[in-house]
C-alpha cells in the first residue's frame, strides 16, 4: 500500500501520524519505506533521532523526495517495499498533489480546535481535482490531537462526517505528551517504555481502522 498523510493546514500532527503508522506497519512485519515530502523535513528529523536511539537499526528505509517527479520516484520504488508512507506538508503543494496521484490511501488528520469549514472545503477541492488522475484513491479523515474535555471534538466530528469526499474514521488520537516524547527519540508510542497504554490503543485503533476501510473498499 502507498499511504499519503497530508492536508492543507499546519499543526494537525501529520508527521506524528506518518511516523506512528510506519512503526505500526513495521510491527506487522512489513518492509516499509518512509518518504519525507515536506520541506520542513520533520520526518527526516525523526529518522535522525531514531538512528541515534537505535544505533542505526531503523527498521525501515527513509528517503527525502519532493516536487513534480515524486510520483515517478514512488512508482519506481513501490515494487521494492510492502508499504510506502509519504509525509507531506500542511499546504497544497506540488509534492502532495504528485503523491496523491499514485497513492491508495490519503489520510487527513484534523486537530479539532483548528478545524473550520474553509479548511475542510479546501481539502475536498484538492481531492476532487486529483480524482481524475487517481479515481481509486481512498480518502480518510479523523480527529487528531484531541483534548479529553470540551464539546468541540464532537462538533468537529459531525462536520467531518458530512464530507462527501472523505470517509470519517471514528478512531480518535489524543493530544498526549507521550507522542512528543517518543518522537524526540525517533520512536513510535508502540515502542516506548514505560508504555502509554492509552496512546498505544489509539494508534492501534486508528491504523486498524485505516486498514479495514481499505479492505472494505475493494
Amino acid at each position: 500500500m502507498i499511504y499519503t498523510v497530508g492536508g492543507i493546514k499546519g499543526g494537525s500532527g501529520k508527521t506524528t501520524i506518518a511516523t506512528n503508522l510506519t512503526v505500526f506497519l513495521l510491527q506487522q512485519g512489513r518492509d516499509v519505506l518512509l518518504i519525507d515530502a515536506d520541506d520542513q523535513e520533520s520526518a527526516t528529523d525523526f529518522t535522525s533521532f531514531r538512528h541515534q536511539t537505535l544505533e542505526g537499526e531503523l527498521g525501515y528505509t527513509a528517503v527525502k523526495v519532493t516536487g513534480r517527479e515524486l510520483n515517478a520516484n514512488v512508482l519506481r520504488l513501490a515494487g521494492k517495499y510492502d508499504d510506502i508512507v509519504i509525509d507531506t506538508g500542511g499546504r497544497d503543494t506540488v509534492s502532495q498533489r504528485s503523491a496523491l496521484t499514485v497513492s491508495q490511501v490519503y489520510l487527513v488528520p484534523f486537530a479539532p480546535r483548528s478545524l473550520d469549514i474553509w479548511t475542510l472545503r479546501k481539502v475536498e477541492n484538492l481531492i476532487a481535482e486529483v480524482a481524475p488522475f487517481n479515481p481509486t484513491l481512498r480518502s480518510l479523515t479523523f480527529i487528531n490531537k484531541a483534548d479529553a474535555r470540551g464539546t468541540y471534538k464532537e462538533e468537529a466530528a459531525e462536520l467531518l462526517r458530512s464530507s462527501e469526499h472523505l470517509q470519517f474514521l471514528e478512531a480518535t488520537v489524543g493530544n498526549r505528551i507521550s507522542f512528543a516524547n517518543a518522537a524526540a527519540s525517533g520512536l513510535g508510542v508502540l515502542e516506548v517504555k514505560p508504555a502509554d497504554d492509552k496512546a498505544i490503543t489509539e494508534v492501534n485503533e486508528l491504523c486498524s481502522s485505516v486498514q479495514a476501510a481499505v479492505i472494505a473498499s475493494k
